[in-house]
C-alpha cells in the first residue's frame, strides 16, 4: 500500500527511534542563485543521520542547451545513486529541504519514477524539524552499506516536448505551470534566455500550496483549488511543469495530497520549451 506523501516532523522523529525500521533520510536543500548553499547548509546541521543529495550532482544530468536546466537522469544512473547511498528496494525513505519542499518534491517524484512507493517528503522541511524541537548534526554520518535499489514499474506519468507540442490546442492537455505569476507572464526572467509560457497554460505558483507555517495546506483547501482549476478536466489530463520540471513536482505532490492523482509531469518545462526551434511561446497571463 502506498503511504501518505507527507511525513510530520513529531512522526519522523519517533522513526528514527525505532532501531528496527529500514529508514533513510534524504537531504536536497539547495538554492538555485548558489548551487553550494544546501551542502553548506546540509554540514552547519541537518537531522541526524540523513545523508546530502544535490539537484545538479544527483537529480540532474548534463545540460545540451536543448533539454532544459535540470534534465533527467536516466532511470538506470539514479537507480544507481540511490543503491550507493544504501536504499533498497523495501527502504522507508524521507526527503527534506529547506526550501518549502521545493528540490523534496523533485526527489520523492523521482523515486516514485524509479517504482519506489515507500517515500515521503518532511512536511515544513527543516524548518518544521527544528520548531519540532528536533536535533541537528554537523558530523558526516556513517557511510551505510550499498543497498540492492532495483528499478521497477514507474508510478508516475510523463511525457515529452513533441507529444505535449503535437497535442497543444486539442483540448486534450491542462498545461499547469508552477513559476511565479511574473515569470508565467514573461517578466523578470532571469533563469531562462526567453521569457514567457507555453500557449494554453494555466498559472499555478507552487508556493501557493504553502501555509503561513512553511507546511502544506490541508489536503481539502488544496483539493478545492485544484478542483476549481480542473474545472471538468480530470487530473490524468493534466501537465504540470515549471522553469525546469523541479517546482512542477511540488504541484505533483499538492495534487497526491488533495486526493487528485495522474499527473503528468513534462521534465524539461519552460527552459527545454523555449529552447527548440519554432516553439510556439506566449506571453501576458
Amino acid at each position: 500500500m502506498t503511504p501518505q506523501p507527507l511525513i510530520a516532523a513529531a512522526e519522523l522523529q519517533q522513526a528514527l527511534q525505532g532501531a528496527a525500521t529500514d529508514l533513510l533520510v534524504l537531504d536536497c536543500s539547495f538554492d538555485l542563485a548558489d548551487p553550494a548553499a544546501g551542502r553548506r547548509a546540509y554540514a552547519a546541521g541537518h537531522i541526524p543521520g540523513a545523508l546530502y543529495v544535490s539537484l545538479d550532482d544527483t537529480l540532474s544530468s548534463a545540460k545540451t542547451g536543448r533539454n532544459g536546466r535540470h534534465p533527467l537522469p536516466e532511470r538506470a544512473i539514479f537507480a544507481r545513486a540511490m543503491a550507493a547511498l544504501g536504499a533498497n528496494a523495501d527502504t522507508a525513505i524521507v526527503v527534506c529541504d529547506n526550501a518549502g519542499g521545493m528540490f523534496a518534491a523533485r526527489l520523492w517524484w523521482m523515486l516514485r519514477w524509479c517504482g519506489h512507493a515507500d517515500v515521503r517528503v518532511l512536511d515544513g522541511g527543516m524548518a518544521a524539524w527544528q520548531a519540532q524541537g528536533g536535533a541537528l548534526e554537523a558530523d558526516a554520518p556513517a557511510a551505510r552499506a550499498a543497498g540492492r535499489f532495483a528499478l521497477r514499474d514507474s508510478l508516475v506519468a510523463t511525457i515529452g516536448y513533441a507529444d505535449l507540442l503535437a497535442q497543444l490546442g486539442s483540448g486534450e492537455r491542462l498545461v499547469v505551470d508552477a513559476r511565479a505569476a511574473d515569470r508565467f507572464r514573461g517578466e523578470n526572467e532571469t533563469l531562462d534566455p526567453v521569457g514567457g509560457h507555453i500557449p494554453g497554460a494555466v498559472n499555478r505558483f507552487f508556493r501557493s500550496n504553502l501555509g503561513a507555517d512553511g507546511c502544506l495546506r490541508p489536503a481539502a483547501t488544496l483539493r478545492a483549488d485544484f478542483l476549481a482549476l480542473l474545472g471538468d478536466r480530470t487530473p490524468s489530463s493534466v501537465v504540470s511543469q515549471c522553469g525546469s520540471g523541479v517546482t512542477a513536482c511540488h504541484n505533483l505532490l499538492a495534487l497526491e495530497v488533495a486526493g487528485l492523482p495522474g499527473a503528468a509531469l513534462y521534465p524539461g518545462s519552460w527552459s527545454e520549451w523555449c529552447a527548440q526551434p519554432g516553439a510556439p511561446l506566449a506571453s501576458g497571463a
